[in-house]
Formats: structure tokens, C-alpha cells, sequence
């Protein structure tokens, strides 16, 4: 199992997106998207970032 985590908002295709609000989410929020591709230019540390300002407010 991998433990890459897959949103929405990290995906390369989320602005054109039809799918946003109607694939399916794990327990985590994680979606299971066959059109899901991680966008290259957001990294793994800009997500941690986010999530510990989100966790502050």
C-alpha cells in the first residue's frame, strides 16, 4: 500500500477538473481518482507546511 497521500488539491489536473466533488475518499480524504497525477511542482514539505498552519487555526 502506499502511503503517498492523494487529494484533490495536490492534483495536477484540479483546476479543469469535472471529477472534484465526485470520486470517491478514503477515511483519510485521500481520493481514489483514475485520472489522479500528483502536480510535480508542489512539494512535500509545502504540504506539510500547510497542514501545521491549518492545525494552528
Amino acid at each position: 500500500m502506499s502511503s503517498e497521500k492523494k487529494y484533490c488539491a495536490i492534483c495536477a489536473w484540479r483546476v479543469g477538473c469535472q471529477k472534484r466533488f465526485s470520486v470517491v475518499t478514503d477515511s483519510q480524504g485521500c481520493v481514489r481518482c483514475p485520472d489522479y497525477s500528483r502536480d510535480l511542482s508542489i512539494k512535500d514539505s509545502d504540504i506539510e507546511e500547510a497542514v501545521k498552519k491549518d492545525q494552528q487555526a
